[in-house]
């Protein structure tokens, strides 16, 4: 029904959009993916495709400092009933002044600059039906108030709903080998969904340094997952939100051809704090042989103390991340992402790779593979350990 609905409601859009829109925009897209392994569960599906649209409309009222954006996302998968989804990526009201502004509604906010993972952003909700790396985020409900000067710029937020995080289904793939009860989450919070949350962060830069200071309160994005004996049926997994409190910090400096990152949490939550951090560099060789192409090398550390049965689970305690990004700087746009997260203490290792190439004025080819080796019981990527697939997306902007 959910899925019926979305697409009521993208028509709905795109027909508003064609009578009263200043810029309508977005992209349509095929997606297939191929798993080469059978899977642990015989009631998960393989291979197999899906399409998903992204309207984009955004209106203007007569060159005032009014605008509103509307984004909606609308995805049909083949098996996952789980994956066929709709929401608003960004649907908000926007005004803005010589030196601030002010937005509500539905918006997408990212925190970060390391490559291996974002432990500083903690605003949007993770989409990981979407993808495995979580990236895709789902929209936010907040309202947002920005203040620049040059001081440097502060940002207030106040969070009015929350947003539970998408798992995949029965059929789907990146799933435990028991279900998660997706529908009967459990909340700290007596105010359960409707809780409010707040966050500020502020960002500046001074010289070569770009830095931002956050700090988060409210309830946490990430879930506990808590095993439950059924004894009425099939065993299950409860997800648990808790409260918490986080300060992040996120520094790049800029030097030359060396760019050196660094994220680093704190987190306090059910009376016991833990401690994070992901740092590195990115190192760039420009127009080699008169080429035209760049070649940059990274590296980053992953580090993470948190107790797995007192806080949500990170699989990435004392690992390194190392790969290449090649930029061929061709009319094509062809850019080549490969790289490896290695658990130096257990030996796993999880390669993946991210191509992608403009193909006319309007196509996008995107390629993507991910893998999983040398996976120990008790990690938590072990139940992904017949999860490896390849990726193909074909896009169409408009």
């Amino acid at each position: 029904m959910k899925n019926f609905l979305g697409a009521f409601i993208l028509l709905v859009v795109l027909w508003s959009a064609k009578i009263y829109s200043q810029e309508l925009s977005g992209f349509a897209q095929v997606q297939l993916r191929y798993y080469p392994l059978s899977p642990l569960d015989e009631r998960q599906e393989g291979t197999g495709f899906s399409l998903a649209i992204q309207p984009e409309l955004y209106y203007n009222f007569g060159g005032s400092p009014h605008s509103l954006l509307f984004t909606l996302f609308l995805r049909y998968d083949q098996h996952d009933q789980e994956r066929s989804h709709y929401d608003f990526r960004e649907l908000f009201w926007l005004y803005y002044s010589d030196n601030w502004e002010i937005s509500a509604g539905f918006r997408k906010i990212f925190w970060g600059v390391t490559e291996s993972q974002h432990l500083v952003d903690v605003i949007n909700q993770t989409d990981f039906v979407e993808n495995f790396s979580g990236e895709e985020k789902l929209g936010q409900p907040m309202i947002n108030f920005i203040y620049i000067h040059e001081l440097g710029t502060l940002e207030l937020f106040l969070l009015t709903g929350f947003r539970e995080r998408t798992f995949a289904g029965e059929k789907g793939r990146f799933r435990f080998t028991i279900l998660i009860d997706n529908e009967n989450p459990e909340y700290e919070s007596s105010a359960e969904y409707k809780h409010i949350d707040f966050a500020i962060r502020y960002v500046n830069t001074v010289g070569f340094f770009d830095f931002g200071i956050s700090h988060f309160v409210g309830t946490s994005r990430e879930p506990r997952f808590t095993p439950i004996d059924n004894p009425e049926g099939e065993p299950y997994i409860q997800l648990n939100y808790d409260l918490m409190n986080q300060t992040g910090l996120d520094v790049q400096l800029t030097t030359g051809s060396w760019l050196w990152k660094f994220e680093g949490i704190t987190r306090h939550t059910r009376g016991r704090r833990f401690y994070a951090l992901t740092g590195g560099f990115e190192y760039t060789f420009s127009n080699i042989s008169s080429t035209g192409i760049d070649i940059g090398i990274l590296a980053e550390w992953l580090y993470d103390d948190r107790d797995q049965f007192y806080f949500p689970p990170n699989p990435f305690s004392s690992h390194l991340f190392v790969g290449s990004r090649l930029a061929f700087n061709d009319v094509q746009s062809t850019q080549i992402l490969a790289g490896a997260i290695v658990d130096y203490e257990e030996s796993g290792i999880y390669p993946s790779i991210e191509a992608s190439r403009r193909v006319g004025e309007s196509f996008i080819v995107n390629l993507e593979a991910r893998a999983f080796y040398n996976t120990e019981p008790g990690d938590l990527l072990y139940f992904f350990r017949r999860d490896n697939y390849l990726q193909l997306e074909i896009l169409w902007y408009y």
